[in-house]
């Protein structure tokens, strides 16, 4: 029988508003995700917190045993509750994730947190490549607005064109709403 796991990936403080990188929608996100957890919190199934940390004092957020790099205080880790630390962009690269998930017969995973076109990107694509069946819950996620070679995008465009990659071959993508009808 499949399992089920939760994976919340850097809903930190630096994201949010009067952190040093505050991202488009997170609060938004971050509500969202918390009715994600809630639910997987009642059906008693697997929850991993993933927090990032840079390995140098001189990074712009998330700096090492700073506030900034905390989980927000609206989706703290509950004992029992899985954590990894990173410091690379991939949840699984230099984690021991990938061996955590096969240790408890993880099979799909539940996606959300920030940044929708780094961090979200890289885990669900590594995560389908190494075979787990993907549910990427989109309003749970939160971006920024970027710039390329002088034109600049808005966050909520940044958002949808890494959410249309993703649900074309990587993710079932949807919304909380769908998510947790479907339960």
């Amino acid at each position: 029988m499949s399992k089920t796991a939760l994976i919340i990936v850097d809903m930190q403080n630096d994201y949010f508003p009067g952190g040093k990188w505050t991202l488009d929608g997170v609060e938004a996100a971050a509500i969202n995700t918390a009715r994600v957890l809630a639910d997987f919190r009642q059906r008693g199934l697997a929850i991993i917190h993933v927090r990032h940390e840079f390995p140098s004092t001189d990074a712009p957020f998330f700096v090492p045993g700073s506030d900034g790099a905390n989980i927000h205080t609206s989706l703290q880790p509950a004992e029992g509750e899985f954590q990894i630390l990173k410091s690379e962009v991939n949840s699984f690269q230099g984690t021991e994730l990938h061996a955590l998930l096969q240790r408890e017969d993880i099979t799909n995973l539940v996606i959300t947190g920030a940044m929708s076109h780094i961090c979200i990107d890289a885990i669900t694509r590594a995560a389908a490549d190494l075979g787990y069946n993907n549910t990427l819950v989109h309003d749970a996620c939160a971006t920024l607005g970027v710039e390329f070679n002088g034109v600049q995008v808005p966050a909520v465009q940044v958002h949808a064109a890494f959410m249309a990659a993703l649900a074309f071959a990587y993710a079932e993508v949807v919304s909380t709403d769908t998510f947790l009808s479907s339960r």
